[in-house]
């Protein structure tokens, strides 16, 4: 969500923005509710398909449908609410015509997480249908494998146990050794 301004005037301004915008309600698991631009709600497919079918508030009314449940544990608070800041600065940066060079940056800085964070990042774009987040996250953790060279260097990377025997490790070795012969 975009964060407020320390500037009085500014949170003015961007509270009358939202407030002359259509909203949507999203509710997470463990029940935290975010007000998000309906634009920005319209970004993740899955919510896009859940208020396909909502009928368009009538004018002047302040009625407000019902949170959207997205229950899957992958979108707790803190996950929905970087997801949300995701969707938000792209939206942002879709209607301002910002440079792709300026785009990969603030998305390199984005993924920039703990493992945890980044692994549940990727759960809640496959869950929220955010093509291009799923991309995103998972382009970086390929990236973490390619600087890997060898199976134990990934194990150390994300900590993985091994849970071969060293026979069954040799097995795998001969199985697949026409992977490391040289071209």
């Amino acid at each position: 969500l975009p964060a407020t301004s320390q500037n009085p005037a500014a949170n003015h301004a961007q509270q009358a923005n939202m407030a002359s915008q259509r909203m949507v309600t999203l509710l997470s698991p463990d029940k935290q509710t975010f007000q998000v631009p309906w634009d920005v709600a319209m970004r993740s497919t899955v919510v896009k398909q859940m208020l396909e079918d909502l009928p368009e508030p009538e004018e002047g009314s302040d009625e407000q449908p019902d949170p959207v449940p997205l229950m899957d544990r992958s979108c707790n608070a803190t996950i929905l609410e970087k997801v949300l800041e995701y969707l938000t600065k792209h939206h942002e940066f879709d209607k301002t015509g910002v440079s792709q060079e300026d785009k990969d940056a603030w998305d390199k800085k984005y993924v920039d997480v703990e493992d945890e964070v980044l692994f549940n990042l990727i759960l809640a774009a496959n869950f929220l249908d955010v093509k291009d987040l799923l991309d995103l996250t998972c382009k970086t953790v390929a990236e973490y494998i390619k600087q890997c060279k060898t199976p134990e260097e990934i194990r150390q990377r994300f900590n993985i146990p091994n849970d071969f025997t060293p026979e069954e490790e040799e097995e795998v070795r001969k199985e697949n050794a026409w992977c490391e012969e040289a071209p």
